[in-house]
């Protein structure tokens, strides 16, 4: 594990041996996928994004690399979700804060907009993009920031967003749609990690997450047995495992209720800290909530079309 002054000395020697200001467009580091996502809707031509994490890593047990430590203090610009999503990282950010520009992008929302956690005292739900109306608010910390960091292309950034929060608009209203369309008893979403607590806000579902906000924390096996009995005592017959989280869990409870005489299937993949595969539409911000939604309202009884909202979902 690299040690504070060891992170602090690589990110000076980086910073002096690549100086931002000769890249040609505004270098920025993201996190995470669903954050370099807004970075690139926002940035257009005038931006080069890289985020540290790609499609199926935990943010949650992340940790930085010397590569990661080099490139971020070398950008023009560093955004991170913040709420304590990036556990392992955010002394690294808060200390290179003082030297560079870097906006935790979650933590610009208003406290009364938030959830708070369970696993942590003091501390909110940092999944906040589970909602499209809620992420409009890190579109434009995302804006403001660019604006800040590089002026000269404020126009172009106030433009490229609006353009964007118009389609985080429309996919709000697919998502209360196809959601509404679920039967309000079958409105119980069970997952690995409690991941979908503002989805669930969002859309009036009650969100079951085996672990809890973190995926750090362990799932006991009275927690198993709890689900187990909840899953046949009420009659759910669909869990949901995530694309950056082991399924080890969900599959244990579909054998704990196998036992009870209770059949329970796997609705499908959700991508809960982490997108899709570069390339793809589930890769985009936009393709990860269609999945998401498409995948819940077909497994538990709605209406949604097969390919999701535009029809562009992976064929399955």
């Amino acid at each position: 594990m690299l040690t504070r002054r060891l992170l602090l000395s690589l990110a000076a020697s980086a910073a002096l041996a690549l100086p931002a200001a000769a890249q040609d467009r505004l270098s920025v580091i993201a996190t995470t996928g669903m954050i370099a996502d807004a970075a690139r809707q926002v940035g257009g031509d005038l931006v080069a994004v890289t985020a540290l994490m790609g499609p199926g890593v935990d943010p949650h047990a992340y940790r930085q690399t010397r590569s990661d430590i080099v490139a971020t203090a070398d950008a023009d610009l560093v955004l991170w979700n913040g709420l304590y999503l990036e556990a392992q990282l955010e002394e690294f950010l808060l200390d290179l804060a003082q030297t560079r520009p870097v906006v935790a992008v979650a933590e610009t929302i208003a406290p009364a907009q938030l959830i708070g956690s369970e696993d942590y005292e003091g501390r909110f739900d940092p999944h906040v993009w589970m909602n499209p109306n809620l992420w409009s608010r890190v579109v434009l910390a995302t804006r403001d920031a660019m604006i800040a960091a590089h002026p000269e292309g404020a126009d172009v950034f106030r433009a490229n967003a609006a353009a964007h929060l118009a389609q985080l608009s429309d996919l709000a209203v697919y998502s209360q749609t196809a959601l509404a369309s679920i039967p309000a008893e079958a409105r119980v979403l069970i997952t690995a990690h409690d991941a979908f607590n503002y989805f669930g806000a969002a859309y009036g579902f009650e969100v079951v997450g085996i672990q809890g906000i973190s995926t750090e924390s362990e799932a006991g096996l009275q927690r198993i047995a709890e689900l187990v009995e909840m899953l046949a005592t009420r009659d759910i017959r669909a869990v949901f495992v995530e694309s950056s989280v082991s399924d080890r869990n969900i599959r244990a409870l579909i054998e704990g209720a196998a036992s009870l005489g209770h059949e329970v299937v796997i609705g499908g993949e959700l991508f809960s800290d982490a997108m899709g595969a570069p390339g793809t539409y589930e890769g985009t911000y936009l393709g990860m909530i269609d999945h998401n939604v498409t995948t819940i309202a077909r497994a538990l009884g709605g209406q949604a079309p097969a390919r999701g909202r535009i029809n562009a979902l992976a064929m399955k």
